[in-house]
């Protein structure tokens, strides 16, 4: 009988612990596949390759949050994503800049950005660690 309750409380936590791992994954899936913090590099500026972080927030085809680079940090002004494609605009005081890429798996590629000024440039991003972007990047520019 002993054995027999051991058995019957080992499935019950297995059986709780399986369900809260499924809850978790419904969680982290309803905010959306960009939300996060993504570690990107800008080519074809006036600076060279340039990294920048974005930290995303999404709900449905409604994206907020911010981005972080060495010229300074700023809100996102708008961003969407439909049919897995990502725009963005940020208004960057002196030039308005859009960002468009496309979402595949954990990456953002085929990326493209200009300004308002005429510069345009090709961007790519990976989906990186919250970890990893506190290292290089001010409290004060990640979402709260």
């Amino acid at each position: 009988m002993k054995r027999h309750t051991v058995i019957v409380t080992l499935s019950l936590a297995v059986l709780a612990f399986a369900a809260a791992a499924v809850a978790q994954e419904k969680k982290d899936a309803a905010k959306g596949p960009l939300a996060g913090t993504w570690q990107c590099t800008a080519h074809g500026g006036p600076n060279g390759d340039q990294p920048f972080t974005l930290y995303l927030e999404q709900d449905g085809q409604n994206v907020s949050g911010s981005v972080s680079a060495p010229q300074g940090d700023a809100d996102l002004a708008s961003a969407t994503f439909s049919g897995g494609k990502l725009e963005i605009h940020i208004n960057g005081g002196d030039e308005n800049y859009t960002l468009t890429a496309k979402l595949e798996g954990e990456q953002l590629t085929g990326g493209e950005w200009s300004t308002d000024g005429g510069e345009k440039g090709t961007w790519e991003g990976k989906k990186g660690t919250e970890a990893a972007a506190q290292s290089t990047t001010p409290a004060a520019a990640k979402p709260q």
